[in-house]
């Protein structure tokens, strides 16, 4: 492929950069990609634990806590729609590192401003860029992760980074919550903010293969390239559904992290310590999904893996809001979100897989686009009703939606695929 590094903007010959059937652990630039991102994961799991602290410390209000993770989500979902046909034509390794340097920059501003006193609008201001950036660094990254591995490794891959990604959040959140009972949520933001800076300077010494002759796909029109992504998930029975069933499951489930936190420091009266301990358990069970995915997918096949770690989600968020105890509030969250790595790093895998180079980052944009539409809704919609009937009812709610989509996937391609 030498010949052709150029047609993804960079001059990468690589001379070195070794076969695809090299185990991931002697793969150079993996390494070094994976390292990034685990670092830029290590200090965004700070910044999960010290936005929702900062609206609640001011405002004391979960539907403010929601309304900012709507707005958020909306941005993203919003990049979404352009994101694609920005990754598909543009140098994808520049892209990454000029989206960790904006983050950079947006999230090191809060804690200054943080030092004159409280900006709760300057949160609504800055969330929903970065959140935007993030989701065209996001569909970069998807897209990267085939130029750095063979096909045949993707789940690995996709495992490998989840799980050492998860690591990173069993201490982050930890540190996160120490950092805001010693010195303030905003000095925990202010942890994230580094972690993109070394995330840039890592990934400038990756180096990724070019892309295949043709890669970069004909130019056509910005409505067109827009709909050329919609328009494969449409013609593919398994991600047209994946995408339906998973517009439900996200609008359900957004708002998950907003409301643990209301319901172990409202319900529960702890402390911001003992929410960044529960969300450093939760992690384990990423780690623990994303180490098992591959063995599981393999072992059971794409649809019996993807429905049933949708089911075990929908029964861990039933139980969250009756749980009284933080062991168990601890226990279910990690059941969720080990599950929640499962059934993300299958459907990742599969899409990489089964789409044509030139089309996947349009692909990729338009899946998120479409299946996260409606969850900024969804979120600013769970936590208002939780924070007006409680958490157990919303929650047991929400959680029995979840199983009824896992079983309404038996039903159709997912469970043959």
């Amino acid at each position: 492929m030498a010949h052709e590094a150029q047609r993804d903007g960079t001059t990468d010959k690589s001379p070195s950069s070794p076969p695809r059937s090299l185990p991931l652990r002697r793969q150079r630039d993996f390494a070094v990609f994976w390292a990034a991102q685990t670092l830029s994961v290590l200090g965004d799991s700070f910044a999960l634990i010290a936005l929702p602290l900062l609206v609640l410390e001011a405002t004391g209000s979960l539907a403010r806590m929601g309304l900012l993770t709507a707005v958020g989500g909306a941005a993203a979902v919003v990049a979404a729609v352009f994101a694609g046909v920005v990754v598909d034509r543009v140098d994808r390794r520049r892209l990454l590192i000029g989206c960790d340097l904006v983050r950079m920059v947006l999230y090191g501003v809060i804690p200054v401003v943080w030092v004159f006193g409280p900006r709760v609008w300057l949160l609504y201001a800055v969330l929903p860029v970065c959140e935007a950036v993030g989701m065209l660094f996001a569909v970069g990254y998807v897209t990267v992760v085939r130029s750095l591995v063979g096909t045949g490794q993707l789940t690995e891959a996709n495992g490998r980074l989840n799980a050492t990604a998860a690591a990173a959040g069993v201490l982050g959140p930890v540190c996160a919550g120490v950092v805001a009972a010693w010195t303030g949520p905003a000095a925990a933001v202010g942890v994230n903010a580094a972690s993109f800076g070394v995330s840039a300077l890592c990934t400038a010494f990756v180096r990724f293969r070019a892309r295949p002759a043709g890669a970069d796909g004909e130019r056509t029109g910005l409505w067109r390239d827009l709909r050329t992504g919609a328009a494969f998930l449409r013609d593919h029975p398994v991600l047209r559904t994946l995408t339906a069933l998973l517009f439900v499951f996200s609008f359900l489930t957004f708002g998950l992290n907003d409301l643990i936190i209301y319901h172990l420091k409202h319900d529960l009266g702890h402390g911001d310590d003992t929410v960044g301990t529960v969300m450093a358990v939760g992690a384990l069970g990423t780690i623990t999904g994303a180490l098992l995915v591959a063995r599981a997918r393999r072992r059971l096949g794409f649809g019996v893996t993807w429905s049933a770690a949708v089911a075990v989600c929908g029964i861990a968020f039933a139980g969250l809001g009756w749980a009284r105890d933080v062991p168990v509030v601890a226990a279910l969250s990690a059941a969720f979100l080990a599950c929640v790595a499962v059934a993300g790093t299958c459907s990742m895998s599969l899409r990489q897989e089964v789409t044509p180079e030139p089309l996947l980052g349009r692909v990729t944009a338009a899946f998120w686009t479409l299946h996260y539409s409606a969850a900024p809704i969804g979120a600013a919609v769970l936590t208002w009703a939780a924070d007006h009937h409680g958490t157990a009812p919303v929650g047991l709610l929400a959680g029995a939606t979840c199983v009824l989509v896992a079983a309404a996937a038996l039903f159709t391609p997912i469970r043959r695929s």
